[in-house]
């Protein structure tokens, strides 16, 4: 047995030996990091998770302005834009892209087949055509999935036991293609309640799309994973319905409840594997991962404005309750 411990650590530790020769060779190069968002940057919840990235990029020895260049670029939701800045941003000559979401993940791979890409996240990686396999990805990119389609239906449970008479609840959808509908649909069916596709590709589409849930008559809103849009919560509480996200940063700006993937850790994962590849990782051969920690928050504060009493059952196993 001790022989054979002895023979993998001389494995693992020669399996290193490239990664720590990289090491010592960039110890005086600056390194340039590419970070695409289709949303906006200038919303504080969004920024706070750029601002976790950056963060463990610093724990792991990676100081902006001495040796790490961080070149971000975000759409507004206009996703007409993103080829415009992966021309500008390729032009810097990054050594890694941080793609945000699968519509920067698309655009990323249409853009370059030899930078590496790291997802940050990937609804369908394997189904976007993205990687091979989550084990070996194949190509120049790697990075994290989401698990947004697993957590759809638990998702549509959490609001349907915070407002149980709700029986039409309006889904939100974007111009994000891996929105998955047809998943909401069927919990919702399950529920015995009936699902209401309501469209807003665009953030200018938002307030017609609440128009339309007023005329369907919807008595709650279930919210697709996709990027911040900040006017989501703002009509929400407007028109007085009960909404559960698929994303956290909607939380502090007003949205009632949220369950999701935990952000922060993911893009903790993002920056070590930005790390891995600046120091000799091939995309190809790096695995993709799913996130192990999902997150269930709850708002009070839009509760009682809404007039909504959260079971205890919701709030004994809420994550986080914002006061």
């Amino acid at each position: 047995m001790l022989r054979r411990n002895f023979i993998k650590a001389i494995a693992y530790t020669t399996a290193a030996w490239p990664y720590i020769a990289m090491g010592q060779q960039s110890v005086n190069k600056t390194w340039r990091v590419a970070y695409l968002y289709p949303g906006s940057l200038a919303d504080p919840a969004d920024h706070a998770v750029f601002d976790v990235f950056r963060a463990e990029m610093k724990a792991l020895g990676y100081i902006e302005g001495k040796n790490l260049v961080i070149d971000d670029r975000s759409a507004d939701g206009r996703l007409e834009r993103l080829p415009v800045f992966l021309t500008e941003l390729i032009a810097l000559h990054p050594d890694v892209i941080v793609a945000i979401t699968t519509p920067a993940i698309a655009a990323a791979q249409r853009a370059t087949s030899t930078i590496p890409i790291i997802m940050a996240p990937a609804t369908d990686p394997v189904g976007s055509g993205f990687v091979k396999s989550y084990s070996r990805p194949g190509g120049n990119i790697t990075g994290m999935a989401n698990m947004m389609g697993d957590a759809v239906g638990k998702g549509v449970e959490l609001l349907h036991t915070i407002v149980p008479s709700a029986k039409r609840i309006a889904v939100l959808t974007s111009n994000n293609p891996t929105q998955q509908y047809e998943l909401a649909e069927a919990a919702a069916k399950s529920l015995g309640l009936v699902a209401i596709r309501v469209s807003a590709p665009t953030p200018t589409d938002l307030e017609p799309a609440f128009e339309r849930m007023k005329q369907e008559n919807c008595e709650a809103l279930f919210v697709l994973g996709d990027v911040t849009r900040p006017t989501i919560p703002v009509l929400a509480s407007k028109a007085g319905l009960p909404a559960v996200y698929q994303s956290g940063p909607f939380v502090p700006l007003g949205a009632l409840a949220s369950y999701h993937p935990k952000i922060e850790a993911i893009f903790i994962k993002v920056a070590q594997y930005v790390d891995r590849v600046f120091k000799g990782a091939n995309p190809a051969e790096y695995p993709v991962e799913q996130p192990v920690v999902f997150e269930l928050t709850v708002n009070l504060k839009t509760a009682a404005a809404l007039g909504v009493t959260i079971p205890d059952s919701v709030l004994a196993r809420a994550d986080r309750v914002i006061e």
